[in-house]
């Protein structure tokens, strides 16, 4: 048996709760993971933008596609599917908040750690993380005891907010949606500051050398190549592309020549980068969202590159409504989070050029899937 992680918005949660509740589901990019999955293991729930731990399901099949709606009324995403067994599913209000000492003192990813820093949240990147053992069984008892005692964790006004439906219809159905406050101006956590001393220009060698590695061809706007290659020396010849072997409109070139950064193989983009340290997280935003609408049947997987202090603004700003309904699809579906130390961490490993891109999965973060 395994544990699991299984991640709910509030509208799933919501949506989870009033049905039978038989049946767990997650999106199709981890069709993958889902296929280790056997009967027996366990999902231990999480809510996300309450940062609560919510119950403990048990899995009874192998996994299927479905796309009948269950955790959203129209166009739902979440279509594979297991059977599963509810052994706990608490009231939000009495589901247990990580940040609290019995949740944060006894997990691994996140005793030792101050309560404001955001390194821990890679476990809870999306659903199906394989937890530990020991983390596994401590939050199955944890929570068992919970639906027991039916301890009570008040509800601060903050969490009353994010436990309200955030909802836009689109031509795609129903789609979830953040409005940072003003206020939420990304401010650096002084315990993970250390990331803003890596430069715009080293995270931009740095993603042209991985995927220099992996075996695509790389694309640098021309006013920053100079500076990249005094970090970055391509393998070989060919390596970084002088023209882009693209055939689009010249507003469409315009736009994607001005991406930080690409890897291109047999002529189509396969990921398009946007590093932000000292801009605007906006502003990368922009540059994607415009390249998403005049090339709307484009299928390339963005990222928005930023410390990790600025991971909670980069999330909201994906979620935003202007965001979510583009004709291709939501952003906070079609692009992720990655942090410098991510990019940095994936950069020394000896085994790159022997991976693939979907090694990106494991270290990006969808707004639609993760906590902040």
């Amino acid at each position: 048996m395994a544990y699991y992680t299984n991640l709910f918005s509030p509208e799933t949660y919501h949506a989870f709760t009033a049905s039978d509740r038989t049946v767990a589901g997650v999106k199709e990019r981890q069709q993958g993971i889902a296929a280790a999955i056997q009967p027996g293991d366990k999902l231990i729930c999480y809510m996300t933008k309450l940062s609560r731990w919510v119950g403990v399901l048990e899995v009874a099949s192998t996994y299927f596609v479905d796309s009948t709606p269950v955790f959203l009324p129209s166009s739902d995403p979440f279509k594979i599917r297991f059977r599963v067994t509810p052994r706990v599913w608490l009231p939000p209000e009495r589901a247990l908040p990580i940040r609290h000492d019995i949740c944060w003192q006894h997990l691994s990813f996140t005793k030792g750690l101050q309560q404001n820093s955001s390194t821990w949240t890679g476990t809870l990147r999306s659903s199906l993380r394989k937890l530990t053992d020991e983390d596994g069984r401590y939050l199955e008892a944890l929570l068992t005891k919970q639906q027991s005692d039916l301890r009570e964790y008040e509800l601060t006004p903050a969490d009353r907010k994010n436990l309200q439906p955030s909802l836009v219809n689109s031509e795609r159905g129903q789609i979830p949606v953040s409005i940072p406050d003003d206020e939420a101006e990304d401010n650096a956590c002084p315990a993970e500051a250390e990331d803003e001393n890596i430069g715009h220009v080293q995270l931009q060698a740095a993603l042209a050398a991985i995927g220099c590695q992996m075996g695509f061809k790389i694309w640098l706007p021309r006013n920053d190549r100079q500076r990249v290659l005094e970090i970055w020396n391509p393998t070989s010849g060919g390596v970084l592309l002088e023209h882009l072997p693209l055939n689009f409109d010249q507003l469409t070139l315009r736009i994607i020549e001005n991406i930080d950064v690409l890897w291109i193989r047999r002529k189509a983009i396969i990921h398009a980068f946007e590093v932000e340290h000292s801009t605007s997280i906006y502003s990368g935003l922009l540059r994607m969202a415009d390249l998403m609408t005049v090339q709307p049947n484009l299928s390339i997987k963005a990222h928005i590159v930023a410390p990790l202090s600025r991971r909670t603004k980069v999330l909201q700003e994906i979620s935003r409504p202007v965001f979510s309904l583009i004709e291709s699809g939501p952003m906070s579906e079609a692009c992720s989070f990655l942090s410098y130390d991510a990019v940095m961490t994936l950069g020394q490993d000896e085994d790159l050029p022997h991976m693939n891109d979907s090694i990106l999965d494991k270290y990006a973060e969808y707004a639609s899937e993760t906590d902040f």
